[in-house]
């Protein structure tokens, strides 16, 4: 038998083993099959296609042959042929194979590279196409230590023949494959020649694929890691703590050893254990868990996340509905092949057990407050800038705690802030960061009667680990789909430019950071909340909520129920709110079974028509999944508003009557338009609803349909969503107007229209949670000053003109008779009146503190 042919046998055998062992997992796209050849087939066409691996493994080539065979990609261990050139196989390795313990040849040229090269620039015609490979056995991050785990996961290091024999055993059914975009030979010589470098085009592409690959490698592993105790001792001997060290011995009048005692405290409270063990074991449960709870997850958008993993430092930045949220987005980046981020958590999650577990799994604790506590702001500040330098990617909640209505939050940027400060005391020595807003959309909330309670005034309920176990009895319950749909990145360096602040650096961790850098920050921020709005998922149970809630006993005749949800998502279809947002493919009749199956919806029987009604005590829930997606509807719904409310409106008049209220709407649901985008918008959108026939349009005045039509009851519906923020306005501003020019404080304004909010939801809607949310007092009221619509005088008193009654006087536009009646008359009160209610709050309040201080 020749050796070629002994080669062969040895290979198929070899193959047959290995198979039985190894189930490798594909991450991300597949080559395409342009390059695909059976066999024994030579190409006609001057082109063929080699593989690229890092370091010389036999096992990783015959991996990389069965998968390239199993996917119907022209075999890795099949000859080479183009022309007259003949290679024995279609792959090659950067770094050689060492024969002795004093050869250099591991770090010579790989001659089939060089060969390649030589039969490129002899045949211009032709062209070679390279596709660089990562196999991976397990994912762990090095861990400096333990000699076992090294033992037993993937590395930086090129493993041993003997740990690549324990890594098939152990990983077999771990191991990840990867195939890179494919990369022109040609091309990548005509640039190393282009270069105009002293190095050969073959030693050029060798460096180029082995940082190439080294950026891929990264992407999946992450940095090296240090274990936890080198991290601490590395921070309590960095300068900056010491020097806190010191402040806080004369601070504190301690000694130094207890100030760093204290400082350690802090450390180990806040530092995070990552440990792949604990990854492995949350990948097995929690697949477990979603098949039991949901009915799938569905991610969208997550190549992009992909590519830029590999040059910029990612910084997850989700909105948050759930305590589920850390451990699905945790979840699907490990499944999809990338870095388990190192998670930002509120220290009211460090609970016994549950903490040391999300630890394990990359997270670490901050107090939600350590104002004027500079030693654990010291410690805190330097831990996040270990992470920010060792490039790991991190994950926090832009908006600082969960949504208790299913809007987003105004951002808290404190973690926004520290990361940019860490990022310029480390500028240029780290990768670029990226902010990759993320939306997290649920059918089912498990802790949905929780949230309602806390708006109506119930105190908030701490996390515990019986709290935990409550909820995990809820596990037999079906909660529908879960949606992950990756945003528009935020480049941080684009902010900084944008604030003239790109050049500017941060020497010391208690460097203040420049008002430049603050308004980039905060910019950032409302980026980041916008762009997450920006790729809401549009779901069955948003579209029910949205819809139902708009009715005023919260059901409908099934036949304009399907018509309503088929022509809203028509509108999200063909003019969707923007090209990330995402709407459900259900029909209007297959979303109302998805709503019944889900026991939201009933079905009245009828002669004339069945009925569909939102199931008993569910409507105040649902009010959380419609506001998931209002912005998405807000501006069609305000148009439908004013013209259904008019009877008819000229075009232009209602352009600029939705140009004055847009910036309340925009500071309450961050949309995305602004002065030179929002007029277009709504001329598209007013365009939309005539082709749909909800308005009719003759010689640019707008008029609404006969009453009693079906095209009437679907244009009061689709304008009803916008209602509650338009009485939101209008009772603050009556509130102002009333007590007149420098009588109400802005804080005596924010809790009266707090009050009557939640008078005027018992009285006259249904416990809706959006009147019991201070935050959107507080953001209207804003609004307002920076508008110039008030100010605040020297005694913090509120000062106005004629021009906030002018507005005011708006309202007859916008709300109908009835309504302004019943807000006129909750927001007549005397001073002894107002003084009586803001008394009782302040009283009610102060108890809640009291209760909140006993419980700690």
């Amino acid at each position: 038998m020749s050796k070629n042919s002994f080669g062969q046998v040895y290979r198929r055998l070899s193959s047959k083993v290995l198979d039985l062992v190894v189930k490798p997992r594909v991450l991300g796209e597949v080559p395409s099959k342009k390059v695909t050849e059976t066999p024994t087939e030579v190409p006609t066409s001057p082109q063929a296609v080699c593989y690229v691996l890092q370091t010389y493994s036999r096992s990783n080539a015959l991996v990389i042959d069965g998968e390239t065979r199993r996917l119907g990609l022209h075999p890795a261990l099949e000859p080479l042929q183009l022309n007259e050139l003949s290679e024995k196989t279609s792959v090659f390795f950067l770094q050689q194979k060492e024969t002795t313990y004093t050869t250099d040849n591991k770090h010579s040229l790989p001659p089939k590279l060089v060969h390649l090269v030589e039969f490129l620039e002899k045949h211009p015609e032709a062209d070679i196409q390279l596709i660089p490979v990562t196999v991976l056995w397990g994912r762990a991050p090095d861990k400096e230590d333990s000699l076992l785990k090294l033992l037993f996961t993937d590395t930086w290091a090129t493993p041993s023949k003997f740990k690549q024999l324990v890594n098939i055993g152990v990983h077999g059914r771990q191991s990840f494959l990867e195939f890179h975009p494919e990369q022109s030979l040609k091309t990548l010589i005509q640039t190393a020649k282009e270069q105009n470098t002293n190095l050969a085009p073959s030693t050029y592409i060798v460096h180029h694929l082995n940082q190439y690959l080294d950026r891929q490698r990264e992407a999946v592993l992450g940095p090296d890691l240090s274990d936890r105790r080198n991290v601490i001792q590395s921070i309590i001997k960095s300068t900056n703590i010491q020097d806190s060290i010191r402040r806080e011995s004369l601070r504190s009048k301690i000694s130094l050893f207890e100030a760093e005692r204290r400082a350690v405290g802090y450390i180990n409270e806040i530092v995070s254990d990552y440990s792949y063990s604990t990854v492995r074991f949350a990948d097995m449960a929690l697949t477990r868990l979603w098949t039991q709870l949901y009915d799938g997850v569905e991610v969208h958008n997550f190549n992009t996340v992909r590519e830029l993993a590999k040059d910029y430092e990612v910084v997850y930045t989700p909105c948050h509905r759930s305590h589920i949220d850390y451990l699905l987005l945790s979840y699907i980046i490990h499944r999809r092949g990338l870095m388990v981020p190192y998670i930002a958590a509120g220290d009211n999650l460090n609970l016994p057990l549950v903490g040391q577990f999300l630890r394990g799994g990359g997270a670490f604790f901050i107090r939600r407050s350590f104002r004027g506590n500079g030693l654990y702001t010291s410690v805190f500040k330097e831990y996040l800038y270990s992470i920010v330098s060792r490039n790991t990617p991190l994950e926090y909640f832009i908006e600082g705690g969960r949504s208790r209505t299913g809007r987003l939050l105004p951002p808290k940027t404190g973690m926004l802030a520290m990361t940019v400060h860490s990022h310029l005391r480390n500028k240029g020595k780290n990768k670029p960061i990226v902010f990759i807003p993320t939306y997290i959309g649920y059918e089912r909330l498990m802790e949905g009667s929780t949230y309602i309670g806390e708006l109506q005034g119930n105190p908030k309920e701490a996390e515990s680990v019986l709290g935990l176990v409550k909820t995990l009895r809820k596990i037999e319950r079906i909660f529908g789909k879960v949606h992950l749909n990756f945003g528009e990145p935020v480049f941080l360096d684009d902010v900084l430019k944008a604030h003239q602040a790109d050049q500017i650096t941060i020497e010391k961790n208690d460097d203040p950071i420049p008002p430049e850098v603050s308004t980039a920050i905060t910019s950032s921020a409302y980026e980041i909340l916008e762009k997450i709005n920006n790729a809401a998922v549009i779901n069955p149970v948003s579209l029910i909520s949205l819809i139902l809630l708009a009715t005023e006993k919260h059901t409908l005749d099934e036949e304009l129920f399907i018509k309503q949800l088929d022509t809203y998502r028509n509108l999200a279809t063909h003019l969707p709110y923007d090209d990330r947002t995402e709407v459900t493919s259900l029909s209007g009749k297959e979303i109302i079974r998805h709503g019944i199956k889900l026991k939201l919806l009933k079905r009245v029987q009828h002669a004339l028509g069945d009925i569909i009604a939102i199931e008993d005590n569910q409507a105040v829930l649902l009010t959380y999944f419609r506001n998931n997606i209002l912005h998405s509807f807000i501006l069609p719904s305000l148009i439908a508003s004013l013209v259904e409310l008019n009877g008819k409106i000229g075009r232009k008049d209602l352009v600029n009557v939705i140009s004055m209220l847009y910036p309340f709407l925009k500071a309450e649901l961050f949309m995305k338009w602004d002065g030179e985008t929002l007029k277009p918008a709504i001329e598209q959108y007013i365009d939309a609803l005539t082709d749909a026939q909800l308005i009719l349009n003759e010689d640019n005045i707008l008029y609404s349909p006969q009453p009693n039509t079906i095209a009437h009851n679907q244009l009061v519906i689709l304008g009803a969503s916008v209602k509650q923020s338009l009485e939101r306005y209008y009772m603050t501003l009556a509130i102002i107007t009333q007590r007149g020019s420098g009588n109400i404080s802005a804080k005596q304004a924010e809790d009266l229209s707090y009050l009557l909010g939640q008078r005027f939801s018992v009285l006259y809607e249904y416990n809706s949670p959006e009147f019991f949310d201070k935050s959107l007092f507080q953001g209207f009221l804003k609004v307002l000053s920076q508008k110039d619509y008030i100010r605040t005088n020297e005694k913090g008193f509120i000062e106005f003109d004629e021009y906030l009654t002018n507005v005011a006087q708006y309202a007859n536009l916008v709300l109908d008779d009835v309504t302004l009646q019943m807000l006129q008359h909750i927001t007549q009160f005397s001073d002894e009146e107002l003084k009586e209610a803001l008394d009782a709050l302040a009283a009610q309040n102060a108890k809640r503190r009291l209760k909140r201080k006993a419980k700690k």
